[in-house]
């Protein structure tokens, strides 16, 4: 069993790192890209680091989720078939993590991470052209990539929520407002699923997770309504910066 002691000063900076965290992810996702990095410095195992993870940002999604859905921005029919795609593909890949050597994860981890903030620092900005026509048809996108994009939140997660986004924008044609909302309730789903099979499996830290809540419910109400006026613009170069020095970091402790 993992034990940490909590000083006063890590309970304030897993607060502000969740609050932060809940912030960017309702706006377009990668918090887990600060959240993921700061679990692993506490000294947890990679396993318990993302289970622990998925309890903290499941209560950050279901602030900004509602909060969309009460303007209005999306619908029943614009989420529910999805959710259950998104259910599958999370399943799926947590219980595929559980049977991965946890030596093993220490070097994965690290590099998809690093990967993850690359793609953020290079990709281009998701342009909101207004709503276009779809280059796939829906049947497609519910039944493949949405549970693709689900089975990479079961096995690890960060950046989840901007990764729906993109697919909406680019594959379904949706303005860029839309589908971060819709991503909202995806990315909601596959926490959910992952979070059952981990807290069945007992890896899910719970004292930590517990304090880190507060600033996700904070941090997600607050993104909810940046996306609302039109959201922020330098939100990623400090995703990158964060994620690069706090893996780094782990990095330098676990492998060096």
């Amino acid at each position: 069993m993992f034990e940490i002691n909590l000083s006063y000063d890590l309970i304030l900076i897993l607060f502000m790192a969740s609050c932060f965290a809940g912030f960017i992810d309702a706006l377009a996702g990668g918090g887990g890209l600060i959240t993921v990095p700061l679990l692993l410095l506490t000294g947890m195992s990679p396993l318990a680091a993302i289970a622990t993870n998925k309890f903290q940002a499941v209560f950050g999604t279901p602030t900004s989720s509602i909060t969309v859905y009460r303007k209005k921005i999306v619908t029943k029919q614009d989420v529910f078939q999805l959710v259950f795609a998104s259910l599958a593909g999370s399943c799926i890949g947590a219980i595929v993590l559980l049977f991965v050597d946890a030596k093993k994860l220490e070097i994965i981890i690290p590099i998809i991470l690093l990967s993850i903030a690359f793609y953020f620092l290079f990709a281009p900005k998701i342009k909101d052209d207004g709503q276009r026509q779809p280059k796939i048809s829906r049947p497609l996108y519910r039944f493949v990539i949405v549970p693709i994009i689900g089975f990479y939140d079961g096995i690890l997660g960060p950046g989840t929520g901007s990764f729906f986004a993109a697919a909406g924008v680019a594959l379904r044609g949706q303005n860029l407002v839309k589908s971060t909302s819709i991503a909202k309730f995806l990315n909601l789903a596959s926490n959910l699923a992952a979070l059952i099979i981990f807290i069945f499996s007992g890896h899910v830290v719970w004292l930590i997770g517990a304090i880190m809540i507060f600033g996700q419910i904070l941090g997600g109400y607050l993104g909810s309504m940046a996306i609302i006026n039109g959201g922020t613009k330098f939100i990623r170069p400090l995703i990158i910066v964060m994620s690069f020095g706090m893996t780094g970091k782990y990095i330098y402790t676990v492998w060096l």
